[in-house]
């Protein structure tokens, strides 16, 4: 890629509308044997920080699918995302070229209902389970500490026995 070319890249990505708009999806499970929840975490492929999945818009897709697509991309999860938004929180994202884009993730829950031990990042992603305290302690992200520990008040306050989503 010539540098005309990967300038070009780079400025067509600043000015896409949604230029900076992403979505994510809080992956979480019910613990078996206490009232709590543990979230998903997965390693990021270029900086190898702890994330969630999360990823751009695709075409003819809500919000809601693109996250849970990106949680099967990226960590092998099965389940359904809640269509309305969890909340949402700005990273910067790095591009090839060196230059930072300020983007604005839009982050669904979704409830793992399975998992895959073969999915298409395996090999470029680590995963872990934590509770949500861990998950807020190692995001990087401050409103992404944010939503986590929302989501851990949310499940300590439902008692999880409710049967309804932890975002009504």
């Amino acid at each position: 890629m010539t540098l005309m070319t990967r300038i070009a890249h780079d400025v067509q990505l600043m000015l896409r509308r949604p230029p900076r708009q992403q979505y994510a999806a809080i992956c979480y499970r019910k613990r078996k044997k206490q009232q709590d929840i543990e979230v998903l975490l997965v390693t990021s492929r270029d900086t190898g920080r702890w994330v969630i999945p999360k990823g751009w818009p695709m075409q003819g897709k809500k919000s809601h699918a693109v996250a849970e697509r990106e949680a099967w991309e990226e960590a092998g999860v099965k389940g359904k995302a809640e269509r309305e938004p969890f909340g949402t929180f700005r990273y910067p994202k790095g591009m090839d070229s060196g230059l930072k884009i300020t983007c604005q993730v839009q982050v669904h829950l979704l409830e793992v209902k399975d998992m895959s031990k073969d999915f298409p990042e395996k090999a470029s992603r680590r995963l872990e389970w934590v509770n949500c305290e861990e998950a807020a302690a190692r995001v990087q992200e401050p409103e992404l500490k944010v939503l986590f520990h929302k989501l851990q008040q949310i499940a300590k306050n439902d008692g999880l026995g409710s049967g309804k989503p932890l975002n009504s």
